[in-house]
């Protein structure tokens, strides 16, 4: 079921994508036929961060795709922390191809949604075409840089504040001005009280937050063997130059990385023509 809005000069559809763990909600655009792309949010967002980017894919002759992920969409919100361990959100991945018909796909991925393709992209090379990673280098890169790096291990220490029983009151404190503040002033206020009305609604910051519980013991993926494009942000204060300098070492395929100067960690936001740019160029 899809309906259809007018959007950016394209038609961009809502569309909802029945699979074994639950029904997702989510946008479109292009024809089904033409070569699919899919399209993973971070935290705390949803689909519609990538609206620009969708409109655009499709105009260009693709299939995009960007879906409101497992805990985000109402009807994938299981309560256990359990059920959001990477391998889960990497099934869903796989379940979203399949009820679409896609053999193969090009993935791209912003923020723990990029973790989600660096894992899928190493475990499943024939059916991930390409990766594209924004913000979130490959995890081992992360990893490294925060043992050896008295800077990321800084920069990384929300992760643990995301994990504590009191996340969800702190964040919602004061009309919610701690999830506010994550944004740093960069993004619309529109879309950000678009995120922080979602996120107010019964059990879904507990599911957002999830994510995080549920990596408690970190597992980190293969080296990735197809194309890989990252986007990095001078300015982004969650992953630094450590870290994000050495993410090549991890992959095997062809590698392109961009630095977008004065962006955030908010790339899609601070530069969205470079970044669909790019994204286009990598998946011709």
């Amino acid at each position: 079921m899809s309906v259809p809005t007018a959007s950016l000069l394209c038609v961009i559809e809502h569309v909802r994508i029945a699979t074994p763990a639950g029904t997702f909600d989510g946008i479109a655009a292009g024809a089904p036929d033409d070569r699919p792309v899919l399209l993973l949010h971070g935290f705390p967002e949803a689909a519609s961060a990538w609206e620009h980017q969708v409109a655009a894919l499709g105009r260009a002759g693709y299939r995009a795709v960007a879906v409101d992920q497992r805990g985000y969409s109402p009807g994938v919100r299981p309560e256990s922390p359990g059920e959001y361990h990477v391998d889960d959100l990497v099934g869903d991945v796989l379940a979203i191809a399949d009820a679409s018909g896609w053999a193969r796909f090009d993935l791209v991925g912003h923020d723990v949604g990029a973790v989600v393709g660096w894992h899928a992209a190493a475990a499943h090379p024939d059916r991930v075409r390409t990766l594209a990673a924004l913000s979130a280098p490959h995890p081992c890169a992360l990893a490294e840089a925060a043992r050896a790096d008295e800077d990321q291990a800084l920069r990384s220490q929300h992760l643990a504040l995301f994990k504590e029983r009191s996340a969800e009151r702190r964040l919602l404190a004061d009309d919610a001005a701690a999830l506010r503040a994550i944004f740093e002033h960069r993004l619309p206020r529109s879309a950000v009280a678009d995120y922080v009305a979602r996120l107010s609604e019964p059990d879904a910051l507990t599911a957002a937050l999830n994510w995080f519980r549920a990596a408690r013991r970190l597992v980190l993926p293969d080296r990735v063997s197809v194309p890989v494009l990252y986007l990095w942000g001078t300015e982004d204060v969650a992953v630094g130059s450590t870290a994000a300098l050495s993410c090549g070492k991890w992959v095997d395929g062809p590698y392109h990385f961009e630095m977008l100067d004065e962006a955030s960690h908010w790339v899609v936001w601070d530069a969205p023509e470079a970044v669909t740019s790019l994204l286009i160029a990598h998946v011709t």
